[in-house]
């Protein structure tokens, strides 16, 4: 065989191969993303919305987050504790009705507390913690950024900020993040469930007694809303 020929051969061979590794990592990127927007559902299309459109950028955005906080693993919370949670959740709703300004901002403070607890960043690093939580709960983790977005909206010169609707509509975004942070762990689901059973039928039987709804913002119009 002519040196030529051998070299022709040789660059052929080495054009294959080129194209089967560029084959293979195409094939795997596309799987990775697959997988990304599995795990991170609407959360990956709000990560390619804010990349303004570019998907590669998103995802190497989604991949870093899952390589940093995927392991977390959530420390467990008390039931005292919990319980203590959700009475002052629901003290900042009844406080919608007057104050729906501060209900929010004290909603914005008690998902970073609680977060913090369950082992997520502090609430002091909003980005980072936000980061990992939409590992975790990224079905809701949309909620907190809502909350959070309107908790800190400054005011205008005439003293307006955002609406009691769109106030009212954060709140009970937020609201399903907080009820996945204060769900025990799998592990512990069982230990807990008679207790939470216990307590339903506590407020079920107190709300019967009073006559009045529990958690009452949340049947409300615009119009029972001070203000509204």
């Amino acid at each position: 065989m002519s040196t030529g020929v051998l070299i022709a051969v040789i660059i052929i061979v080495a054009a294959v191969v080129l194209v089967a590794a560029a084959l293979t990592l195409r094939a795997r990127g596309a799987g990775g993303g697959r997988n990304l927007k599995r795990r991170f559902g609407p959360e990956y299309d709000r990560a390619v919305a804010r990349h303004d459109g570019d998907v590669k950028a998103a995802e190497r955005d989604l991949a870093r987050r899952l390589e940093k906080h995927g392991e977390l693993n959530e420390r467990p919370l008390e039931p005292a504790r919990r319980e203590q949670y959700e009475a002052r959740w629901t003290a900042l709703q009844e406080r919608f009705v007057d104050a729906p300004r501060e209900a929010v901002a004290e909603a914005d403070r008690l998902l970073a507390e609680l977060a913090a607890v369950r082992g997520y960043p502090d609430g002091g690093q909003y980005e980072e913690q936000l980061d990992a939580l939409s590992v975790h709960h990224a079905g809701h983790v949309q909620g907190y950024r809502h909350v959070h977005r309107v908790a800190h909206a400054p005011l205008t010169a005439d003293g307006d900020g955002p609406g009691t609707e769109e106030l009212r509509e954060a709140l009970v975004e937020g609201r399903e993040l907080f009820a996945e942070l204060l769900a025990p762990a799998p592990q512990d689901s069982g230990r807990h469930r008679a207790d939470r059973a216990a307590r339903s039928g506590r407020e079920q039987r107190a709300a019967a007694g009073t006559g009045h709804r529990a958690h009452l913002p949340w049947g409300m119009t615009r119009g029972h809303v001070k203000g509204s």
